[in-house]
């Protein structure tokens, strides 16, 4: 009897997880080749830095603006967000 082989399924999900790689591969091009992510990334240089309100909200919009371009992966967005809410203060 001969094997099955690969299934549709499996190849799907190989073919699937080789373009994100691309995707990801020509976000990394495109900020190391300056484009606006580098910018934001200087906003995050100085985690201990003291930070306006206004600034920290403009902090959050980007956030979510760059995740929803798909600028940065899920778990980036979480690491920044968490990094970003432990910056408000509370007076």
């Amino acid at each position: 009897m001969a094997s099955r082989g690969t299934t549709f399924a499996k190849q799907d999900r190989d073919r699937a997880k080789k373009a994100k790689a691309a995707e990801k591969r020509e976000r990394r091009v495109a900020r190391a080749a300056g484009g606006p992510a580098e910018v934001e990334e200087s906003a995050w240089a100085a985690p201990g830095e003291e930070v306006s309100a206004a600034a920290l909200l403009r902090m959050v919009e980007e956030l979510h603006q760059g995740y929803a371009d798909g600028r940065f992966t899920l778990e980036e967005f979480d690491a920044r967000k968490t990094e970003l809410m432990a910056r408000i203060s509370v007076d």
